[in-house]
């Protein structure tokens, strides 16, 4: 288990938790005094009032709840978002509203997960020529949609 520094700008009650003792990424809560309405097809961010120090080698990635998005289609716009080992600053999430209705956001909602993952740095090496593969330069869909 790798040890992460949460600060916390005000109430611990907005901790960050992990809702089963399986559970992946530990959810995180909004840090807000009013209530938030997310228009049908806007986008808003969301502040978590928490502060992380992760170790070099990790990261945190922010990703959407999956009752949010299947009930009320809330989903966070840069899935996975990314908290580098370097930033120091507030964890905020963008949440984007993909509904037909509006939706409001309360103080202490649960409106993302947090999980934490290694990270591997590549050393990048230019070449002017790469080697064959037989999928070449197939995109989107090159591999066939079904089965």
């Amino acid at each position: 288990m790798q040890k992460i520094l949460v600060h916390y700008k005000s109430d611990s009650e907005l901790e960050p938790v992990y809702s089963s003792e399986a559970a992946s990424g530990a959810d995180l809560k909004a840090d807000i005094n009013e209530n938030i309405i997310v228009k049908a097809g806007a986008k808003v961010i969301i502040p978590t009032g928490i502060y992380l120090e992760i170790p070099p080698g990790f990261e945190a990635q922010i990703r959407p709840r999956s009752g949010l998005a299947a009930r009320c289609a809330i989903t966070v716009l840069n899935t996975p978002g990314t908290i580098d080992a370097d930033y120091r600053g507030e964890v905020k999430v963008i949440l984007i509203n993909l509904g037909t209705e509006d939706f409001t956001i309360k103080r202490g909602d649960r409106i993302a997960q947090m999980v934490f993952a290694p990270v591997v740095r590549a050393q990048l090496e230019k070449t002017f020529e790469l080697n064959d593969s037989n999928r070449g330069s197939g995109g989107f869909g090159s591999t066939g949609i079904h089965g």
